[in-house]
């Protein structure tokens, strides 16, 4: 388990390739392979964050969090590896599986897709007077694009229901705040065994 917590965004590539390869040889209606294509950005996004050049776990803790200890606290490996392989990976798998079935599925991970659209892009910039961050190019050349042209399909074919956009919107809110946000909160230790390798960290200036 400890190799996953620091290679997970690793498998996630493959993941990406694969599902790729598989998806191109897939005849599927144009809103299923959005969805899969989705679920294919965030492995990317995923990387750019935590692989290449992916600094991105120092980054939240210094910039975000004004950590002493941005190795470990309160972004840990451990929290990482939840939210982004047991909530990131299922919901996206999910709403990619079931497209049509559960669109307020896709309206709830694309919210997510929007949600790190505008913190990659504007709040950890603002905050840490950066031009760039790890993940900044898949949310703005992936994420974005995917996000617009979903919102396109479903509204302009009338896809959704008013509960699908209910359902959707609530837990995509969720899914931003409790997934992400409250899980760095509720698993954050100072003394945690589950440490970022000094590669993670944000590079010296």
């Amino acid at each position: 388990m400890n190799f996953m917590r620091l290679h997970w965004f690793d498998v996630g590539l493959v993941l990406a390739f694969v599902a790729g390869v598989v998806v191109f040889f897939i005849n599927l209606n144009p809103f299923s392979l959005l969805l899969w294509l989705s679920l294919i950005s965030l492995f990317l996004h995923q990387f750019e964050e935590y692989r290449y050049p992916g600094y991105f776990p120092g980054m939240m803790n210094t910039v975000m969090f004004s950590s002493k200890q941005p190795d470990r606290y309160p972004l840990n490996t451990n929290t990482s590896f939840i939210v982004n392989v047991f909530i990131g990976w299922f919901s996206y798998l999910l709403a990619a599986v079931f497209a049509e079935k559960a669109l307020w599925l896709g309206i709830a991970t694309i919210l997510v897709s929007v949600g790190n659209f505008i913190a990659h892009t504007f709040l950890f910039n603002i905050k840490g007077k950066t031009l760039y961050n790890p993940g900044m190019v898949t949310a703005i050349v992936l994420f974005l694009p995917i996000s617009a042209y979903f919102g396109y399909l479903v509204i302009n074919n009338h896809l959704a229901t008013p509960l699908d956009w209910v359902a959707g919107v609530i837990l995509g809110l969720v899914l931003n705040f409790v997934g992400i946000l409250k899980m760095i909160d509720w698993l954050k230790d100072e003394n945690t065994e589950y440490i970022f390798p000094k590669r993670f960290l944000m590079p010296s200036k």
